[in-house]
């Protein structure tokens, strides 16, 4: 049974940071490409940041370069996004995927939200 299980959510203020891990199971992890999503509430659902399968290399949106990392452990099954200087605008439910050619899961789902 694929399962990805997003943690590390919650809440913060600006400025604040957060990491969130996304612990896969049910699938070769070190397969996959690997990203994080988000939505914020009336809009779609935007990538943030991807990793490939190794993590040789990564690719963000704008909006989160220099403030965001993503990486993984495929020893460990996890993939992580480390958020640093969070605003306001970085509010959203965050979610972790796997890809690979016409395979996508999708974790459930994390709660961030960035007020003071």
């Amino acid at each position: 049974q694929v399962q990805l299980v997003e943690s590390g959510g919650g809440s913060v203020q600006p400025g604040g940071s957060l990491r969130l891990s996304c612990a896969a199971s049910g699938f070769t992890f070190s397969s996959y490409v690997m990203s994080w999503y988000r939505q914020a509430p009336g809009k779609e659902r935007e990538l943030v940041a991807g990793i490939t399968s190794a993590g040789g290399s990564r690719n963000y949106a704008d909006s989160v370069k220099g403030r965001f990392t993503i990486y993984r452990d495929n020893a460990k099954n996890t993939l992580y996004l480390q958020m640093n200087s969070l605003k306001p605008e970085d509010t959203a439910v965050y979610y972790c995927n796997a890809r690979r050619v016409r395979v996508d899961y999708w974790g459930q789902g994390n709660q961030v939200n960035v007020s003071s």
